[in-house]
């Protein structure tokens, strides 16, 4: 519902106006700016001193432009843009487009960017006022920023018509509304640090709650994008202690899919933390906000999410939550399609095979589950190619050595044999320069297989001897990890012992 916010003297003039519009009354509703505090959203208007005031939009209803300060109070002006406010640019056209063209113009540069319609720089234009010199730099930014195909995006043009109009902002408000809006750019552009500091920047500034929110928020995006693992502890502390301050303020401004979306986020930060019941519980409460709203692409990304989280959580001595998870990552595939996410489907059919090989049941249904585990390792193979995706395709390769040993025995073929197959094209990729660690843990993987894989009793196999020692020996020279290098010394002494029986 649209709100229109003004002073009692303007009521019985804004409520004739709406009963233009057969059943409008219904998706609009009039108060007095004195009783409740207008709400800086692009739902929302302003009257007065016979004038209509767009709002800053820090609800995000709209795309960030920014429509002139004022515009006189009259039946054409209010109803286009209460219609444009609803998205009924038709009406919006109707009323405006012969008695208010620039106005009417301006509102369809707002519905061409809600529609990914291109929109020339040139058609932008200035009253030549101090606001309006500044609303022009900002709106430059934006249209650079977001209606630009790629071909044609200038990042540093962009990032010129953003810095102009912060230093031209005519109020703090104002200039953090540009602010954030630079620094989603930044964030975009993979420059973390600099919005990190631009928004700390603006945060001390004289500005509403609203707009302290949604740069809190936007600090918190631009902080998960420097997460990487091992995890910073004092950044996670960081994260949560600012996302549950969003969230309380999503939750007093009755913003249900803005709190979906920070729970989300909670949820992913509380699993890097390893606090596991909470970040189910965090990524539960998301879900029930989407289905509720009908979102199934951001259910899709929450069950995605809660698969990785209940997958990493049965690997570390859980296994009763593998099936938990095989079933968020098949709802998340319903979206996340082959065709429609190729890189989102493998690693998930990656993840799969995986929870496939290791997944508890009987023992009869267990050839039952190695068939599905296989089918799904080759489905991520298929899109993560050695060629493409190298390193991606070595992690599957090797999680499917893994796998193949723990299937149940092949009639027509040796799982070891297969096994080892897959840990050499493993470690065709991760060479000794570029991934020491995950080497060494496919060298590791690989000597195992070969025991499991055995040896003739009549016959000292002298050439499987040596390479099961060369990779031993290269594991302790790759690696300083006490138990790596345990494990390595393991071998080297059972194969020391091997060859003593053979003499």
């Amino acid at each position: 519902m649209l709100s229109i916010f003004a002073p009692i003297k303007y009521h019985a003039q804004i409520r004739e106006i709406i009963r233009k519009e057969d059943r409008l009354n219904e998706l609009v509703r009039i108060v007095d700016y004195l009783e409740e505090r207008p709400v800086p959203s692009g739902a929302n208007l302003l009257v007065k001193q016979e004038e209509i005031w767009p709002l800053i939009d820090w609800h995000n209803v709209r795309p960030p432009y920014l429509l002139p300060e004022n515009v006189p109070l009259d039946e054409a002006h209010l109803l286009g843009l209460v219609f444009a406010n609803l998205g009924n640019y038709e009406k919006t056209h109707e009323y405006l487009a012969g008695k208010s063209q620039s106005l009417y113009l301006e509102l369809d540069f707002i519905n061409r960017l809600q529609q990914g319609i291109p929109i020339s720089p040139a058609e932008l234009v200035s009253r030549y006022t101090p606001f309006d010199e500044y609303r022009l730099m900002h709106n430059q930014a934006v249209i650079h920023h977001y209606a630009a195909m790629p071909q044609d995006f200038d990042a540093e043009k962009t990032q010129y018509f953003y810095i102009e109009a912060i230093q031209s902002a005519p109020n703090d408000e104002y200039r953090v509304f540009t602010a954030r809006q630079y620094a989603l750019l930044l964030i975009d552009l993979g420059e973390t640090e600099k919005a990190v500091r631009l928004l700390k920047g603006t945060l001390g500034q004289d500005i509403s709650e609203e707009a302290r929110t949604e740069l809190r928020h936007t600090l918190c995006q631009s902080w998960m994008q420097e997460l990487s693992a091992p995890y910073d502890e004092a950044l996670l502390g960081q994260l949560k202690d600012t996302l549950w301050k969003v969230l309380q303020a999503y939750e007093k401004q009755e913003r249900a899919l803005e709190q979906a979306l920070v729970l989300t986020d909670a949820g992913i930060i509380a699993n890097y933390s390893e606090s596991w019941a909470e970040s189910l519980g965090y990524f539960n409460r998301a879900l029930a906000i989407f289905d509720e709203a009908g979102l199934p692409e951001l259910a899709a990304n929450v069950h995605y999410r809660k698969g990785v989280l209940l997958f990493t959580w049965a690997q570390n001595g859980n296994p009763q939550f593998y099936r938990s998870a095989a079933e968020s990552y098949q709802k998340a595939v319903r979206v996340f399609s082959r065709e429609a996410a190729p890189d989102v489907y493998a690693e998930i059919q990656h993840h799969l095979g995986i929870i496939y090989a290791d997944i508890p049941d009987e023992a009869k249904k267990k050839s039952i589950w190695a068939a599905v585990s296989s089918s799904a390792f080759q489905e991520a193979l298929g899109i993560y190619t050695k060629e493409a995706y190298p390193y991606e395709y070595a992690a599957v390769c090797n999680h499917y050595g893994n796998a193949l040993t723990k299937y149940p025995a092949a009639v027509l073929s040796d799982n070891f044999e297969k096994a080892l197959f897959y840990y050499q094209e493993a470690l065709s990729v991760r060479t000794p320069e570029a991934y020491p660690l995950e080497r060494c843990l496919s060298l590791l993987n690989y000597l195992q297989a070969q025991w499991n894989l055995g040896m003739p009793e009549d016959q000292f196999q002298e050439d499987r001897y040596l390479d099961m020692a060369q990779k031993a020996e290269e594991v302790l020279a790759l690696s300083s990890d006490p138990q790596l290098q345990a494990e390595a010394r393991e071998h080297l002494e059972r194969l020391a012992m091997l060859k003593a029986a053979y003499a």
